[in-house]
């Protein structure tokens, strides 16, 4: 999908789109002002923002530990450890098809499962019992989007590393290839995720952690949808074991080098494809504190 860079005062009339019982949880709400969008433009969204109809092709890795602890916020936000020094990183792409209030685009988010100022940093464990950690969710170190209007939100509402880029999101010969690229249209990134696989009912809520200037936030994100799912559980113990194809492609350029950085495994330890999910992300939780601050 090429770039979207207008920004416009209307809001698309979408509301008829997300009759699904899912989205029945929430309570649709605005945020406390209108959000200013550049000096001619503000919206007043609701929120939770509501995703429906979305293709979601998601690719889990293990990378180095040390590597993904440096992309950390503060020193007591940390990865989830994992087997032999390492950490997981996953590469969770979208199409979204409905938004409500907001037109359609793609999306990369690039997260790390992190641990938020820990007593104990439980290796492994957090990952199969999530809800037993209240201190357990995902930190975005990148979020490549097509829309500039998304940026904007995600970078004046959560903080998020929105970046406005190309996402190319196909599916094609059993596969669901995304592609991104650069600001320069250089292509630094290509996922292969099987659309096959063992189907498996996911009804998920976690919480998601940015930070904005001096302040960390926590934001629940929930989604709902049957996947096709691949695991790998050997990779656990095998260290940098080759893959039986190219899932992860890193190309050239400034953004490709970047993740290079990580030491990600060829083969993943998860893969994930699903279409027709429901999907909602929420503001900020105005009554999260961290035990930390920035000036720490």
């Amino acid at each position: 999908m090429k770039t979207y860079t207008e920004i416009v005062p209307e809001m698309p009339s979408n509301e008829d789109r997300f009759k699904d019982p899912f989205f029945k949880r929430f309570k649709l709400r605005h945020a406390d002002a209108p959000l200013q969008l550049n000096e001619q433009v503000s919206k007043n969204y609701l929120f939770p923002t509501f995703y429906s109809d979305v293709t979601c092709a998601q690719a889990i890795f293990l990378c180095d530990y040390k590597k993904a602890k440096a992309l950390m916020p503060h020193p007591r936000v940390k990865p989830v450890k994992m087997t032999q020094g390492r950490a997981i990183v996953a590469f969770s792409n979208y199409i979204y098809t409905n938004v409500m209030n907001v037109k359609p685009y793609n999306e990369i988010a690039m997260t790390i499962p992190i641990m938020v100022d820990p007593v104990v940093n439980v290796p492994v464990l957090p990952m199969l019992m999530d809800k037993l950690f209240k201190e357990f969710g995902y930190f975005v170190f990148s979020m490549p989007v097509t829309s500039l209007e998304n940026q904007l939100r995600g970078v004046k509402i959560w903080g998020l590393p929105k970046v406005v880029q190309e996402i190319d999101i196909t599916v094609q010969g059993g596969e669901c290839v995304t592609e991104a690229f650069d600001e320069n249209g250089e292509k630094y990134l290509t996922v292969k995720v099987p659309t096959a696989g063992k189907p498996e009912d996911f009804d998920v809520a976690a919480n998601l952690y940015s930070r904005r200037g001096s302040e960390f936030f926590q934001s629940a994100t929930s989604f709902k949808a049957s996947f096709n799912v691949n695991k790998n559980m050997e990779v656990l113990l095998k260290k940098g074991r080759e893959a039986d194809r190219d899932y992860l492609t890193l190309h050239g350029g400034p953004c490709a080098d970047a993740l290079r950085e990580l030491d990600i495994e060829p083969m993943p330890l998860q893969t994930r494809f699903a279409t027709g999910m429901n999907a909602c992300f929420d503001l900020p939780n105005k009554k999260y504190r961290p035990r930390f601050s920035f000036s720490d």
